[in-house]
């Protein structure tokens, strides 16, 4: 029988992580159990993931390999006349801040994530496919419990999630919305899943799912049944900084989150923090200035550059950061540590959907092509064939050679933001996970500040020079705006620890 193995996994649900726990039970290794939570994800976080959605998984094995699976979404091979797309704005309520989405048929973006567990379990898994996809096919079939969190993201996204028959069977099969402790059953869905654990990912790219869901979505849409066949998983090499006395791991270019968040890092290394007070007048100003800086540079140095070859060897040189340092959105996240030393981190999304489930086949497909956070240039003005970058910053710390914290964050344009304070608090402060991970935040983005509670909050904004933001927003509770941070940690006495963000109910089981 193979020996049981230790770890822990922080995960944005509690039975999200609960499959992941499984597979350590089972003898798997901590991306047996990224890769079956994950599947999980898509059943009891479907409002945040899907299989027709997209992501990065970035590993450290045993072996002190890295690797970083790049499974986001492509664009479409070739482009139609836009008065035959499906495409319309939606409003989003956060509660203290609206954001527009664009959402239809012709917001889908060539689904990524199938493709991308298969290959991760391929090459880094050791349990049998079947095995793994088991836990997210019962949560499916036999349903799950709604939380407090699912049925705030069932109302924030009603528009979407009931513009089909196939969404309102899911979310409101007696006529209104699922509401905490009803149960949520999602039957096509896991018939799916098992189609796939027998067929294996080519059955969604190339056999009979590809064939219905071109036949379905051809009228409105830029997928064609060529855009499938073609996709590819990218295996990248991590993009690597150096912060304090930490080597950091995460996600390189094309896509834009691991390079400014790195680039905001290399800011904040020139302050001595020593002097700082967390939350302190001066720690805001210096959180708020660097983020403004990463912003300006951003704008000036890398995103009309993100194809480049070496954009981020330059972005993050000394000469262009001399430039900037004396001037001072829906996802969700996987992080697993185990005992043998290797450490999964994986962010997924599937935008907020296009609103479209697949008939039979209950898969949600993303609206990548409608996020604005990722199409900087504009809607409809992507190139063709080509891989959409994306904010998703899957992020692994090491110390010595060895994983330290495990870490990534949902939440569009503010995932970055999330990410350096939770970092900044881990190394900066030397919280805990857990201190480091609840700790209010901020995010500076457009002269807009805003900033979740916390204690003195009025008295020390009044020490901000007000003629640095257009606007000022007081949230007056922790909110999933300010991202989704879950991770996990290894103490300096060898002890696995984790934290679920609490503004997205994030949960961590461990196999002690």
């Amino acid at each position: 029988m193979t020996k049981k193995n230790r770890g822990v996994i922080a995960a944005g649900h509690p039975q999200t992580a609960s499959a992941g726990q499984i597979m350590l039970e089972l003898g798997g290794n901590a991306f047996d159990a990224a890769v079956a939570a994950a599947f999980a994800s898509c059943v009891v976080e479907s409002t945040l993931t899907s299989l027709g959605g997209s992501g990065f998984f970035l590993a450290h094995t045993q072996n002190h390999q890295d690797f970083l699976f790049d499974f986001f979404s492509q664009t479409p091979l070739r482009k139609k006349d836009r008065d035959l797309i499906d495409f319309y704005p939606v409003d989003v309520n956060f509660g203290g801040e609206v954001q527009e989405f664009h959402i239809g048929l012709g917001s889908v973006a060539v689904p990524g994530m199938i493709a991308g567990l298969f290959a991760i379990q391929k090459k880094l898994g050791t349990l049998p496919i079947n095995l793994v996809v088991e836990p997210a096919i019962n949560y499916a079939r036999y349903g799950f419990e709604v939380t407090n969190f699912n049925e705030f993201c069932f109302r924030l996204l009603e528009p979407i999630l009931l513009a089909s028959p196939e969404g309102n069977r899911v979310y409101a099969p007696d006529g209104a919305l699922l509401k905490a402790q009803q149960r949520c059953y999602l039957t096509d869905f896991a018939n799916s899943l098992a189609t796939l654990a027998q067929q294996g990912s080519q059955a969604f790219y190339r056999g009979e799912m590809a064939h219905h869901l071109i036949q379905n979505i051809s009228q409105g849409s830029y997928l064609t049944l060529s855009d499938l066949e073609n996709y590819q998983v990218v295996l990248r090499k991590p993009l690597r900084v150096n912060y304090r006395n930490y080597e950091i791991l995460t996600n390189p270019p094309p896509s834009s989150g691991g390079s400014l968040i790195a680039f905001a890092l290399k800011l904040l290394e020139e302050i001595e923090f020593n002097s700082l007070d967390f939350l302190s007048p001066k720690h805001l100003k210096t959180l708020i200035k660097t983020m403004e800086l990463t912003n300006e540079a951003r704008q000036g140095s890398y995103d009309a550059y993100l194809h480049e070859e070496d954009i981020a060897e330059g972005f993050l040189s000394a000469e262009n950061l001399a430039n900037y340092v004396h001037k001072w959105g829906s996802t969700t996240h996987i992080s697993v540590l185990d005992e043998r030393g290797n450490a999964a981190s994986i962010t997924t999304t599937n935008g907020e959907g296009s609103s479209y489930i697949i008939p039979q086949l209950g898969i949600m497909l993303n609206n990548m092509l409608g996020e604005a956070d990722i199409n900087p240039l504009g809607f409809h003005n992507w190139a063709c064939n080509q891989r959409i970058s994306s904010m998703m910053s899957p992020t692994i710390i090491l110390e010595a050679g060895q994983p330290k914290f495990v870490l990534g964050s949902g939440g569009a344009n503010r995932i970055r933001t999330a990410l350096l304070q939770v970092i900044s608090n881990l190394v900066d402060f030397n919280f805990s996970i857990e201190q480091a991970i609840s700790a209010p935040r901020i995010h500076w983005e457009n002269a807009v500040l805003s900033l979740e509670p916390f204690a003195a909050r009025e008295e020390i904004i009044a020490q901000l020079n007000p003629g640095d933001f257009s606007k000022i927003n007081t949230w007056e509770k922790a909110n999933m705006f300010f991202g989704g941070v879950h991770g996990v940690a290894k103490t300096a006495t060898g002890e696995m620890t984790g934290a679920g963000d609490f503004r997205r109910e994030g949960a961590v089981k461990s196999f002690p």
